[in-house]
């Protein structure tokens, strides 16, 4: 299956958690340790016209203010990163999207198709922060959950190094590609919510 067709499934299952999420689901504790729910969806809102735009080879910078300054969340932020998923997934479409070099949102000049691979880790790994917050359960066939654990698997300690990731959670090899991907990411595959 071509990388476009991973990607646009990745974009189906996340858009299938956001829909689902609950207004009063936003102050909810993810497994993301800084982010509940409202500062999950900021994120994911604060930096999908970046992404967008690396598949045109266009460089969009993210907004001005700092990411933990602004709140993307109001009005009907649901429908509006839904949308702003199916662009992207749209956008990284075309098989030209995964050719050569592109910029996140900044000068650095980056592989698209490594560009393109971390897209679908990062929607992976958030949907099931997601789903996990909100008590819902991130759909994903295991072809892409290979595909994303093999890509995120290329940049996962420059991440931890830059303070994306935490470190990385031992779970036996054995394990399934879901909790490999997660544990790479410093994510606990058992992590659930404290009871209220």
């Amino acid at each position: 299956m071509s990388n476009a067709k991973l990607l646009a499934r990745a974009a189906t299952s996340l858009r299938e958690i956001i829909r689902n999420i609950k207004p009063e689901q936003l102050g909810a504790q993810t497994p993301c340790t800084e982010y509940d729910v409202r500062k999950l969806v900021n994120h994911l809102l604060y930096w999908v016209p970046s992404l967008e735009g690396a598949a045109r080879k266009e460089t969009v910078h993210p907004p001005a203010q700092a990411e933990s300054e602004l709140d993307l969340t109001t009005g009907d932020w649901a429908a509006a990163l839904e949308a702003g998923v199916e662009r992207t997934a749209t956008a990284w479409s075309e098989p030209d999207a995964w050719e050569g070099v592109t910029h996140m949102g900044g000068p650095t000049e980056l592989p698209a198709s490594l560009v393109g691979g971390m897209i679908v880790g990062e929607w992976v790994v958030h949907g099931w922060d997601l789903a996990r917050a909100t008590g819902q359960h991130l759909k994903v066939d295991e072809d892409l959950l290979e595909y994303a654990l093999e890509e995120l698997a290329k940049t996962a300690e420059q991440g931890r190094e830059m303070g994306m990731f935490a470190p990385e959670v031992a779970v036996p090899p054995s394990s399934p590609a879901l909790d490999r991907l997660l544990a790479l990411t410093g994510r606990d595959p058992a992590w659930a919510p404290h009871p209220a």
